[in-house]
């Protein structure tokens, strides 16, 4: 049990980690600094990761790029060691192969972004984008795997339907994230067709998290780690729905600026990580959720 514990407590903190890597990535695409590093793997030419150019982090593009490539190195490096770590340690074979396939999907998003660079694809930006996305949701899975929540649910007090809600609403987010990843890396301008799809969808993508924390807590049993999960999801939906339109009317008021201002950068970035969480969140309610519902119902709870 205490190498577990170790195990989760890793698990979350590459997690973490994760966050601070999404959101150095949404502050790379905001001031649109992709490709301030223009060859990959090396950087200027060198595979001197700490000191590629003479003073390089003064130059704000550069060190937005460059430390992305940085803090990724370390992400991947901390998945390589959960990944082993969790074939050493967890008896679970599913959970052991699922290690391996973080770090298959951190190497795959690690090639995207660097043939992104070399290929100058705003396609491949949009796919490193929305990889990024399901790292980061199977990372908060793994460190819900670890927990004694999922080895040793409580039963539900009775069975309602709850089984599509908790694939559509993660799935609503999910394309509401692509369509926003689509908004983001345009390349010219604004297209006003994928904001009508990005606002429209908004409605669905809220309206399911809303279906979907309703009915987890008046079916499943409440005051555990469900239950925080569906608190956390509602509060990370009134604050997404709140950054968005936010940052919908910074972008209104700018509209023709050569730069964003700063205020553009920190809206749009805070909006996307945001995003990033609540995807996350909603994956975790639900697969705990359906792990709940798999039980027998208890009687007379």
């Amino acid at each position: 049990m205490s190498a577990n514990r170790h195990l989760r407590n890793f698990t979350v903190a590459t997690f973490f980690v994760a966050i601070a890597l999404v959101s150095w990535g949404a502050f790379v695409t905001s001031i649109d600094a992709g490709l301030a590093v223009p060859d990959w793997p090396t950087s200027f030419d060198s595979y001197d990761p700490f000191n590629p150019w003479p003073m390089w982090w003064t130059i704000t593009p550069v060190l937005a790029e460059h430390g992305h490539r940085l803090l990724g190195a370390l992400v991947g490096l901390l998945t390589m060691i959960l990944a082993f770590w969790t074939w050493r340690a967890d008896e679970r074979a599913w959970m052991r192969r699922l290690g391996f396939g973080a770090l298959a999907l951190v190497i795959l998003q690690g090639v995207l972004g660097g043939l992104r660079v070399i290929w100058v694809s705003l396609d491949l930006a949009v796919v490193h984008a929305c990889v990024a996305q399901l790292f980061f949701a199977l990372l908060a899975s793994m460190a819900l795997f670890q927990t004694e929540a999922w080895r040793s649910p409580k039963p539900m007090p009775r069975r309602v339907g709850v089984k599509h809600i908790l694939w559509i609403a993660p799935a609503a987010v999910y394309l509401q994230i692509v369509f926003g990843a689509l908004l983001r890396h345009p390349g010219t301008g604004i297209d006003t067709t994928l904001v009508a799809i990005h606002l429209g969808w908004a409605f669905v993508a809220t309206a399911t998290i809303a279906v979907l924390v309703s009915r987890v807590r008046t079916t499943m049993p409440m005051g555990g780690l469900l239950d925080r999960f569906s608190k956390t999801a509602i509060g990370i939906l009134i604050l997404q729905v709140a950054l968005g339109l936010f940052a919908y009317f910074v972008l209104l008021d700018e509209t023709g600026r050569i730069q964003p201002s700063n205020i553009q950068v920190v809206a749009n970035s805070a909006h996307m990580v945001i995003g990033a969480l609540l995807f996350a969140s909603s994956v975790v309610t639900s697969v705990l959720a359906a792990r709940v519902r798999s039980l027998p119902v208890q009687p007379n709870l």
